[in-house]
């Protein structure tokens, strides 16, 4: 337990209790918060949607998001190190956690790869709002679904988008240019460290992305339909409530918006000094995760209604809406070239700090388990990422299935187990409290222990029925 300290005190970290939570708030405001979020709103009628979908995030962020900040912070390691610690405090070997934090590490690279495929479509449609190229292709549901086909072509099994992606020369279809330019501006945020890099990102990037969304949602209330929108947002459906599947979903969003997987918020966990307050830095990070969800919501909803109006029900979410569906919403709309910049350059944000978050992980484990230099691991992860990115881009949506639908939140699971079965209650709580300006309440642990976990094995389970719920 000695070295511990001394391994603390030479790791980097956050300097501010907001640093670390507009990285966290980072982290958690992803693509789900844009292109899924708002369609599962206007598909269950809005506050039908929104009562679950707050319930869960109330449960999960007092539980889960607690217990991997915590997990992290007492280990001062990722994955790997924390399940560790876990085993060897309770059977006094590290080896069999540290097997196990494997899982959530390579949960955390293949999320990142995909989502290096996804930020790569970002930062072309951003050049391309910015330049006027996308607003030119006016409604042309043809040459706008055209474009994006040329930017995400599809295969059906990984070893015919390998064949496909090789016979074409790696850089003969697909978007490979626009992945390399993401990774890079990623990886420079993240080869000057937590505090020099990612802390200092996300304090831009976090309350531009919020100010921009707001001026967006302003903006589009003014326009005559608007309010047709805001009917689906404010619709309550008391009979909805029983259905499971509204159930199912909102636990769904609630789970993988808050991004529990036992890896992203664990590292940035380890970073967190002993003297911050994790429960009241959970709480603030899900209720800002939240508030991007609803603002995206208030946002895209209106907006399509103003444009498509009953159309807006044969609208469906995924990277369909926002680079096929939305590109004809804006581009319908006054100054819609203006708008649909900031609402790219919003998505940009959304999207570098979700994804300088899941290449953390690995890039972690790199210098905690085999001593790499800071810059030796981001190289390292980063042409890991660049090389299996462009080559699977054909299969991005199946390759993302299966990482969403099996390993992470497998990696969740573990993580809880680890923290509330394995590390034992007295070592849990003292986690959490530690820096905390009052002891958390009796009824954490054993919400974390015996509900939170079965519903991080549920995630798992539904998503495999499901076929995804997140």
């Amino acid at each position: 337990m000695s070295k511990e300290p001394k391994n603390l005190e030479q790791r980097d970290g956050f300097q501010s209790k907001w640093g670390f939570i507009l990285a966290c708030i980072g982290s958690a405001v992803g693509m789900g918060n844009i292109w899924r979020f708002p369609i599962m709103v206007q598909k269950y009628g809005g506050m039908t949607f929104l009562l679950p979908y707050f319930i869960f995030v109330i449960l999960i962020g007092s539980t889960g998001v607690i217990e991997e900040f915590a997990l992290g912070r007492r280990a001062a390691a990722g994955p790997v190190g924390a399940f560790g610690m876990c085993t060897k405090e309770r059977t006094g070997s590290d080896k069999s956690g540290k097997a196990i934090g494997a899982i959530p590490i390579i949960g955390a690279l293949m999320l990142a790869i995909g989502y290096t495929v996804v930020l790569g479509w970002i930062f072309k449609y951003t050049f391309m709002s910015l330049s006027g190229s996308l607003f030119n292709l006016g409604t042309d549901m043809g040459a706008i679904g055209g474009t994006f086909g040329m930017t995400a072509p599809e295969a059906e099994t990984l070893p015919e988008a390998l064949k496909a992606m090789a016979s074409a020369g790696f850089f003969g279809i697909g978007n490979g240019v626009w992945q390399i330019v993401a990774l890079v501006v990623s990886l420079a945020i993240m080869v000057m460290g937590v505090a020099g890099g990612i802390e200092k990102a996300n304090k831009i990037m976090m309350p531009v992305l919020f100010g921009l969304f707001l001026v967006l949602a302003v903006y589009i209330g003014t326009l005559p339909g608007a309010s047709e929108g805001y009917k689906y947002i404010l619709t309550l459906n008391p009979a909805g409530l029983a259905k499971p599947d509204l159930w199912v979903f909102a636990f769904g969003q609630a789970f993988f918006s808050l991004s529990v997987a036992g890896n992203g918020s664990v590292i940035y966990g380890s970073y967190l000094s002993k003297s911050e307050d994790i429960p009241s830095s959970a709480r603030n990070v899900a209720v800002f995760d939240t508030l991007a969800a609803l603002l995206a919501a208030v946002v895209i909803i209106p907006a399509m209604a103003v444009v498509l109006g009953e159309g807006i029900r044969d609208v469906s979410g995924g990277p369909g809406l926002m680079f096929v569906y939305l590109v004809n919403v804006f581009n319908a709309m006054p100054a819609g070239r203006i708008i649909g910049a900031i609402f790219y350059i919003c998505v940009l944000f959304a999207g570098v700090s979700s994804i300088v978050n899941l290449y953390e992980a690995p890039i972690a484990f790199l210098q905690e388990q085999f001593k790499f230099k800071r810059a030796a691991a981001v190289g390292t992860i980063g042409v890991i990422g660049l090389v299996v990115s462009i080559a699977i881009q054909p299969w991005t949506s199946q390759w993302m299935d299966v990482v969403s639908i099996y390993i992470c939140p497998l990696g969740a699971a573990l993580a809880g187990v680890m923290f509330f079965w394995v590390l034992g209650k007295e070592k849990a709580i003292a986690a959490v409290n530690e820096g905390a300006k009052k002891p958390i309440g009796g009824w954490f642990f054993p919400l974390g222990k015996w509900v939170y976990v079965i519903c991080a094995v549920l995630a798992l389970i539904l998503g495999v029925m499901y076929g995804g719920i997140g």
